[in-house]
């Protein structure tokens, strides 16, 4: 009966396991080997040519550090502020106020907008000269930027849309979860000892969430690094190149450029790029991510 359970177990997760094979393994292999021939995505040949495209990508490409670095500025950026600001929503939406149901739901609502949708709201409402954003400015006396066309802007504007479509969504879900799971008794216990709100949530509610902010950290630097969406449909990598993101780099060498293999190489770096950050991560995670079974010991 235990074998037959284990095989038919098997049985009912091989879609999974085939899916991962066929949509992810296979590709990930072909890209490996595709990032080491010079493959053309119109001809469909390529012959092998060693590590010559990561040479290519070192040496001999003027946009890959420039957009490494603006990937970067936009990670450390744009995660800080949507774990604060996720941090923030799930607070306000821990409290049991009247019609708090209504008011999750409606925070939530902007991380279910399509992308391409939300690019072109945004794009209209960040319009420099007949945006919503700018005639409100206006409105009070301030002249507002342009803010899609200015390269000192264009990231700020980008960063906007993302956060616009992020806080509320899933990042801010696992923290309200996080803190309704947290053991009343202890809030309690630190204001029987007369700590006052903000002490409760500096030294209960922020180290018991210690594993929820590691893990949405996590999750948002993979997010935030590999994101080019935005700038594609928006302001296609411009102003000056000032949107031109590697996650942008990757696109344009694959599906306008031609250069699948290259691009291939590319993603490798990116992977490379991610991989040591996230292991740096979980290096120095054990000093400040506060695990309940050490609490308990």
């Amino acid at each position: 009966m235990e074998r037959r359970e284990e095989i038919m177990g098997y049985i009912w997760i091989s879609p999974w396991w085939l899916g991962f094979i066929a949509f992810t393994v296979y590709p990930m292999i072909m890209s490996m080997w595709w990032s080491l021939t010079n493959f053309k995505s119109v001809t469909l040949t390529g012959e092998f040519i060693g590590l010559t495209n990561y040479v290519r990508a070192f040496t001999q490409d003027p946009l890959l550090w420039p957009s490494l670095g603006r990937t970067g500025y936009f990670t450390i950026t744009a995660v800080p502020l949507m774990l604060a600001g996720s941090l923030l929503g799930a607070a306000i939406l821990n409290q049991f106020l009247a019609g708090i149901s209504a008011w999750r739901t409606i925070y939530y609502l902007p991380s279910l907008v399509p992308p391409v949708a939300t690019a072109y709201v945004w794009a209209w409402i960040l319009n420099g000269k007949f945006g919503l954003l700018n005639n409100m400015l206006a409105g009070i006396g301030l002249k507002g930027p342009n803010w899609l066309m200015d390269p000192s802007w264009a990231i700020p504007a980008l960063l906007l849309m993302t956060l616009w479509g992020s806080i509320g969504g899933a990042s801010m879900l696992i923290f309200l979860a996080s803190m309704q799971s947290i053991n009343p008794e202890l809030y309690e216990a630190a204001e029987l000892d007369g700590a006052g709100r903000w002490a409760r949530f500096w030294t209960i509610t922020i180290p018991m969430l210690s594993p929820a902010i590691f893990f949405n950290g996590t999750m948002g630097i993979i997010g935030t690094f590999q994101s080019w969406m935005y700038s594609y449909l928006v302001t296609e990598g411009g102003p000056a190149y000032a949107t031109w993101f590697f996650g942008l780099h990757i696109y344009k060498q694959a599906f306008e450029f031609n250069e699948m293999a290259y691009a291939c190489a590319l993603s490798w770096i990116m992977f490379a790029i991610i991989l040591t950050i996230i292991v740096l991560n979980f290096r120095v995670s054990g000093k400040w991510v506060f695990m309940a079974t050490e609490g308990s010991q």
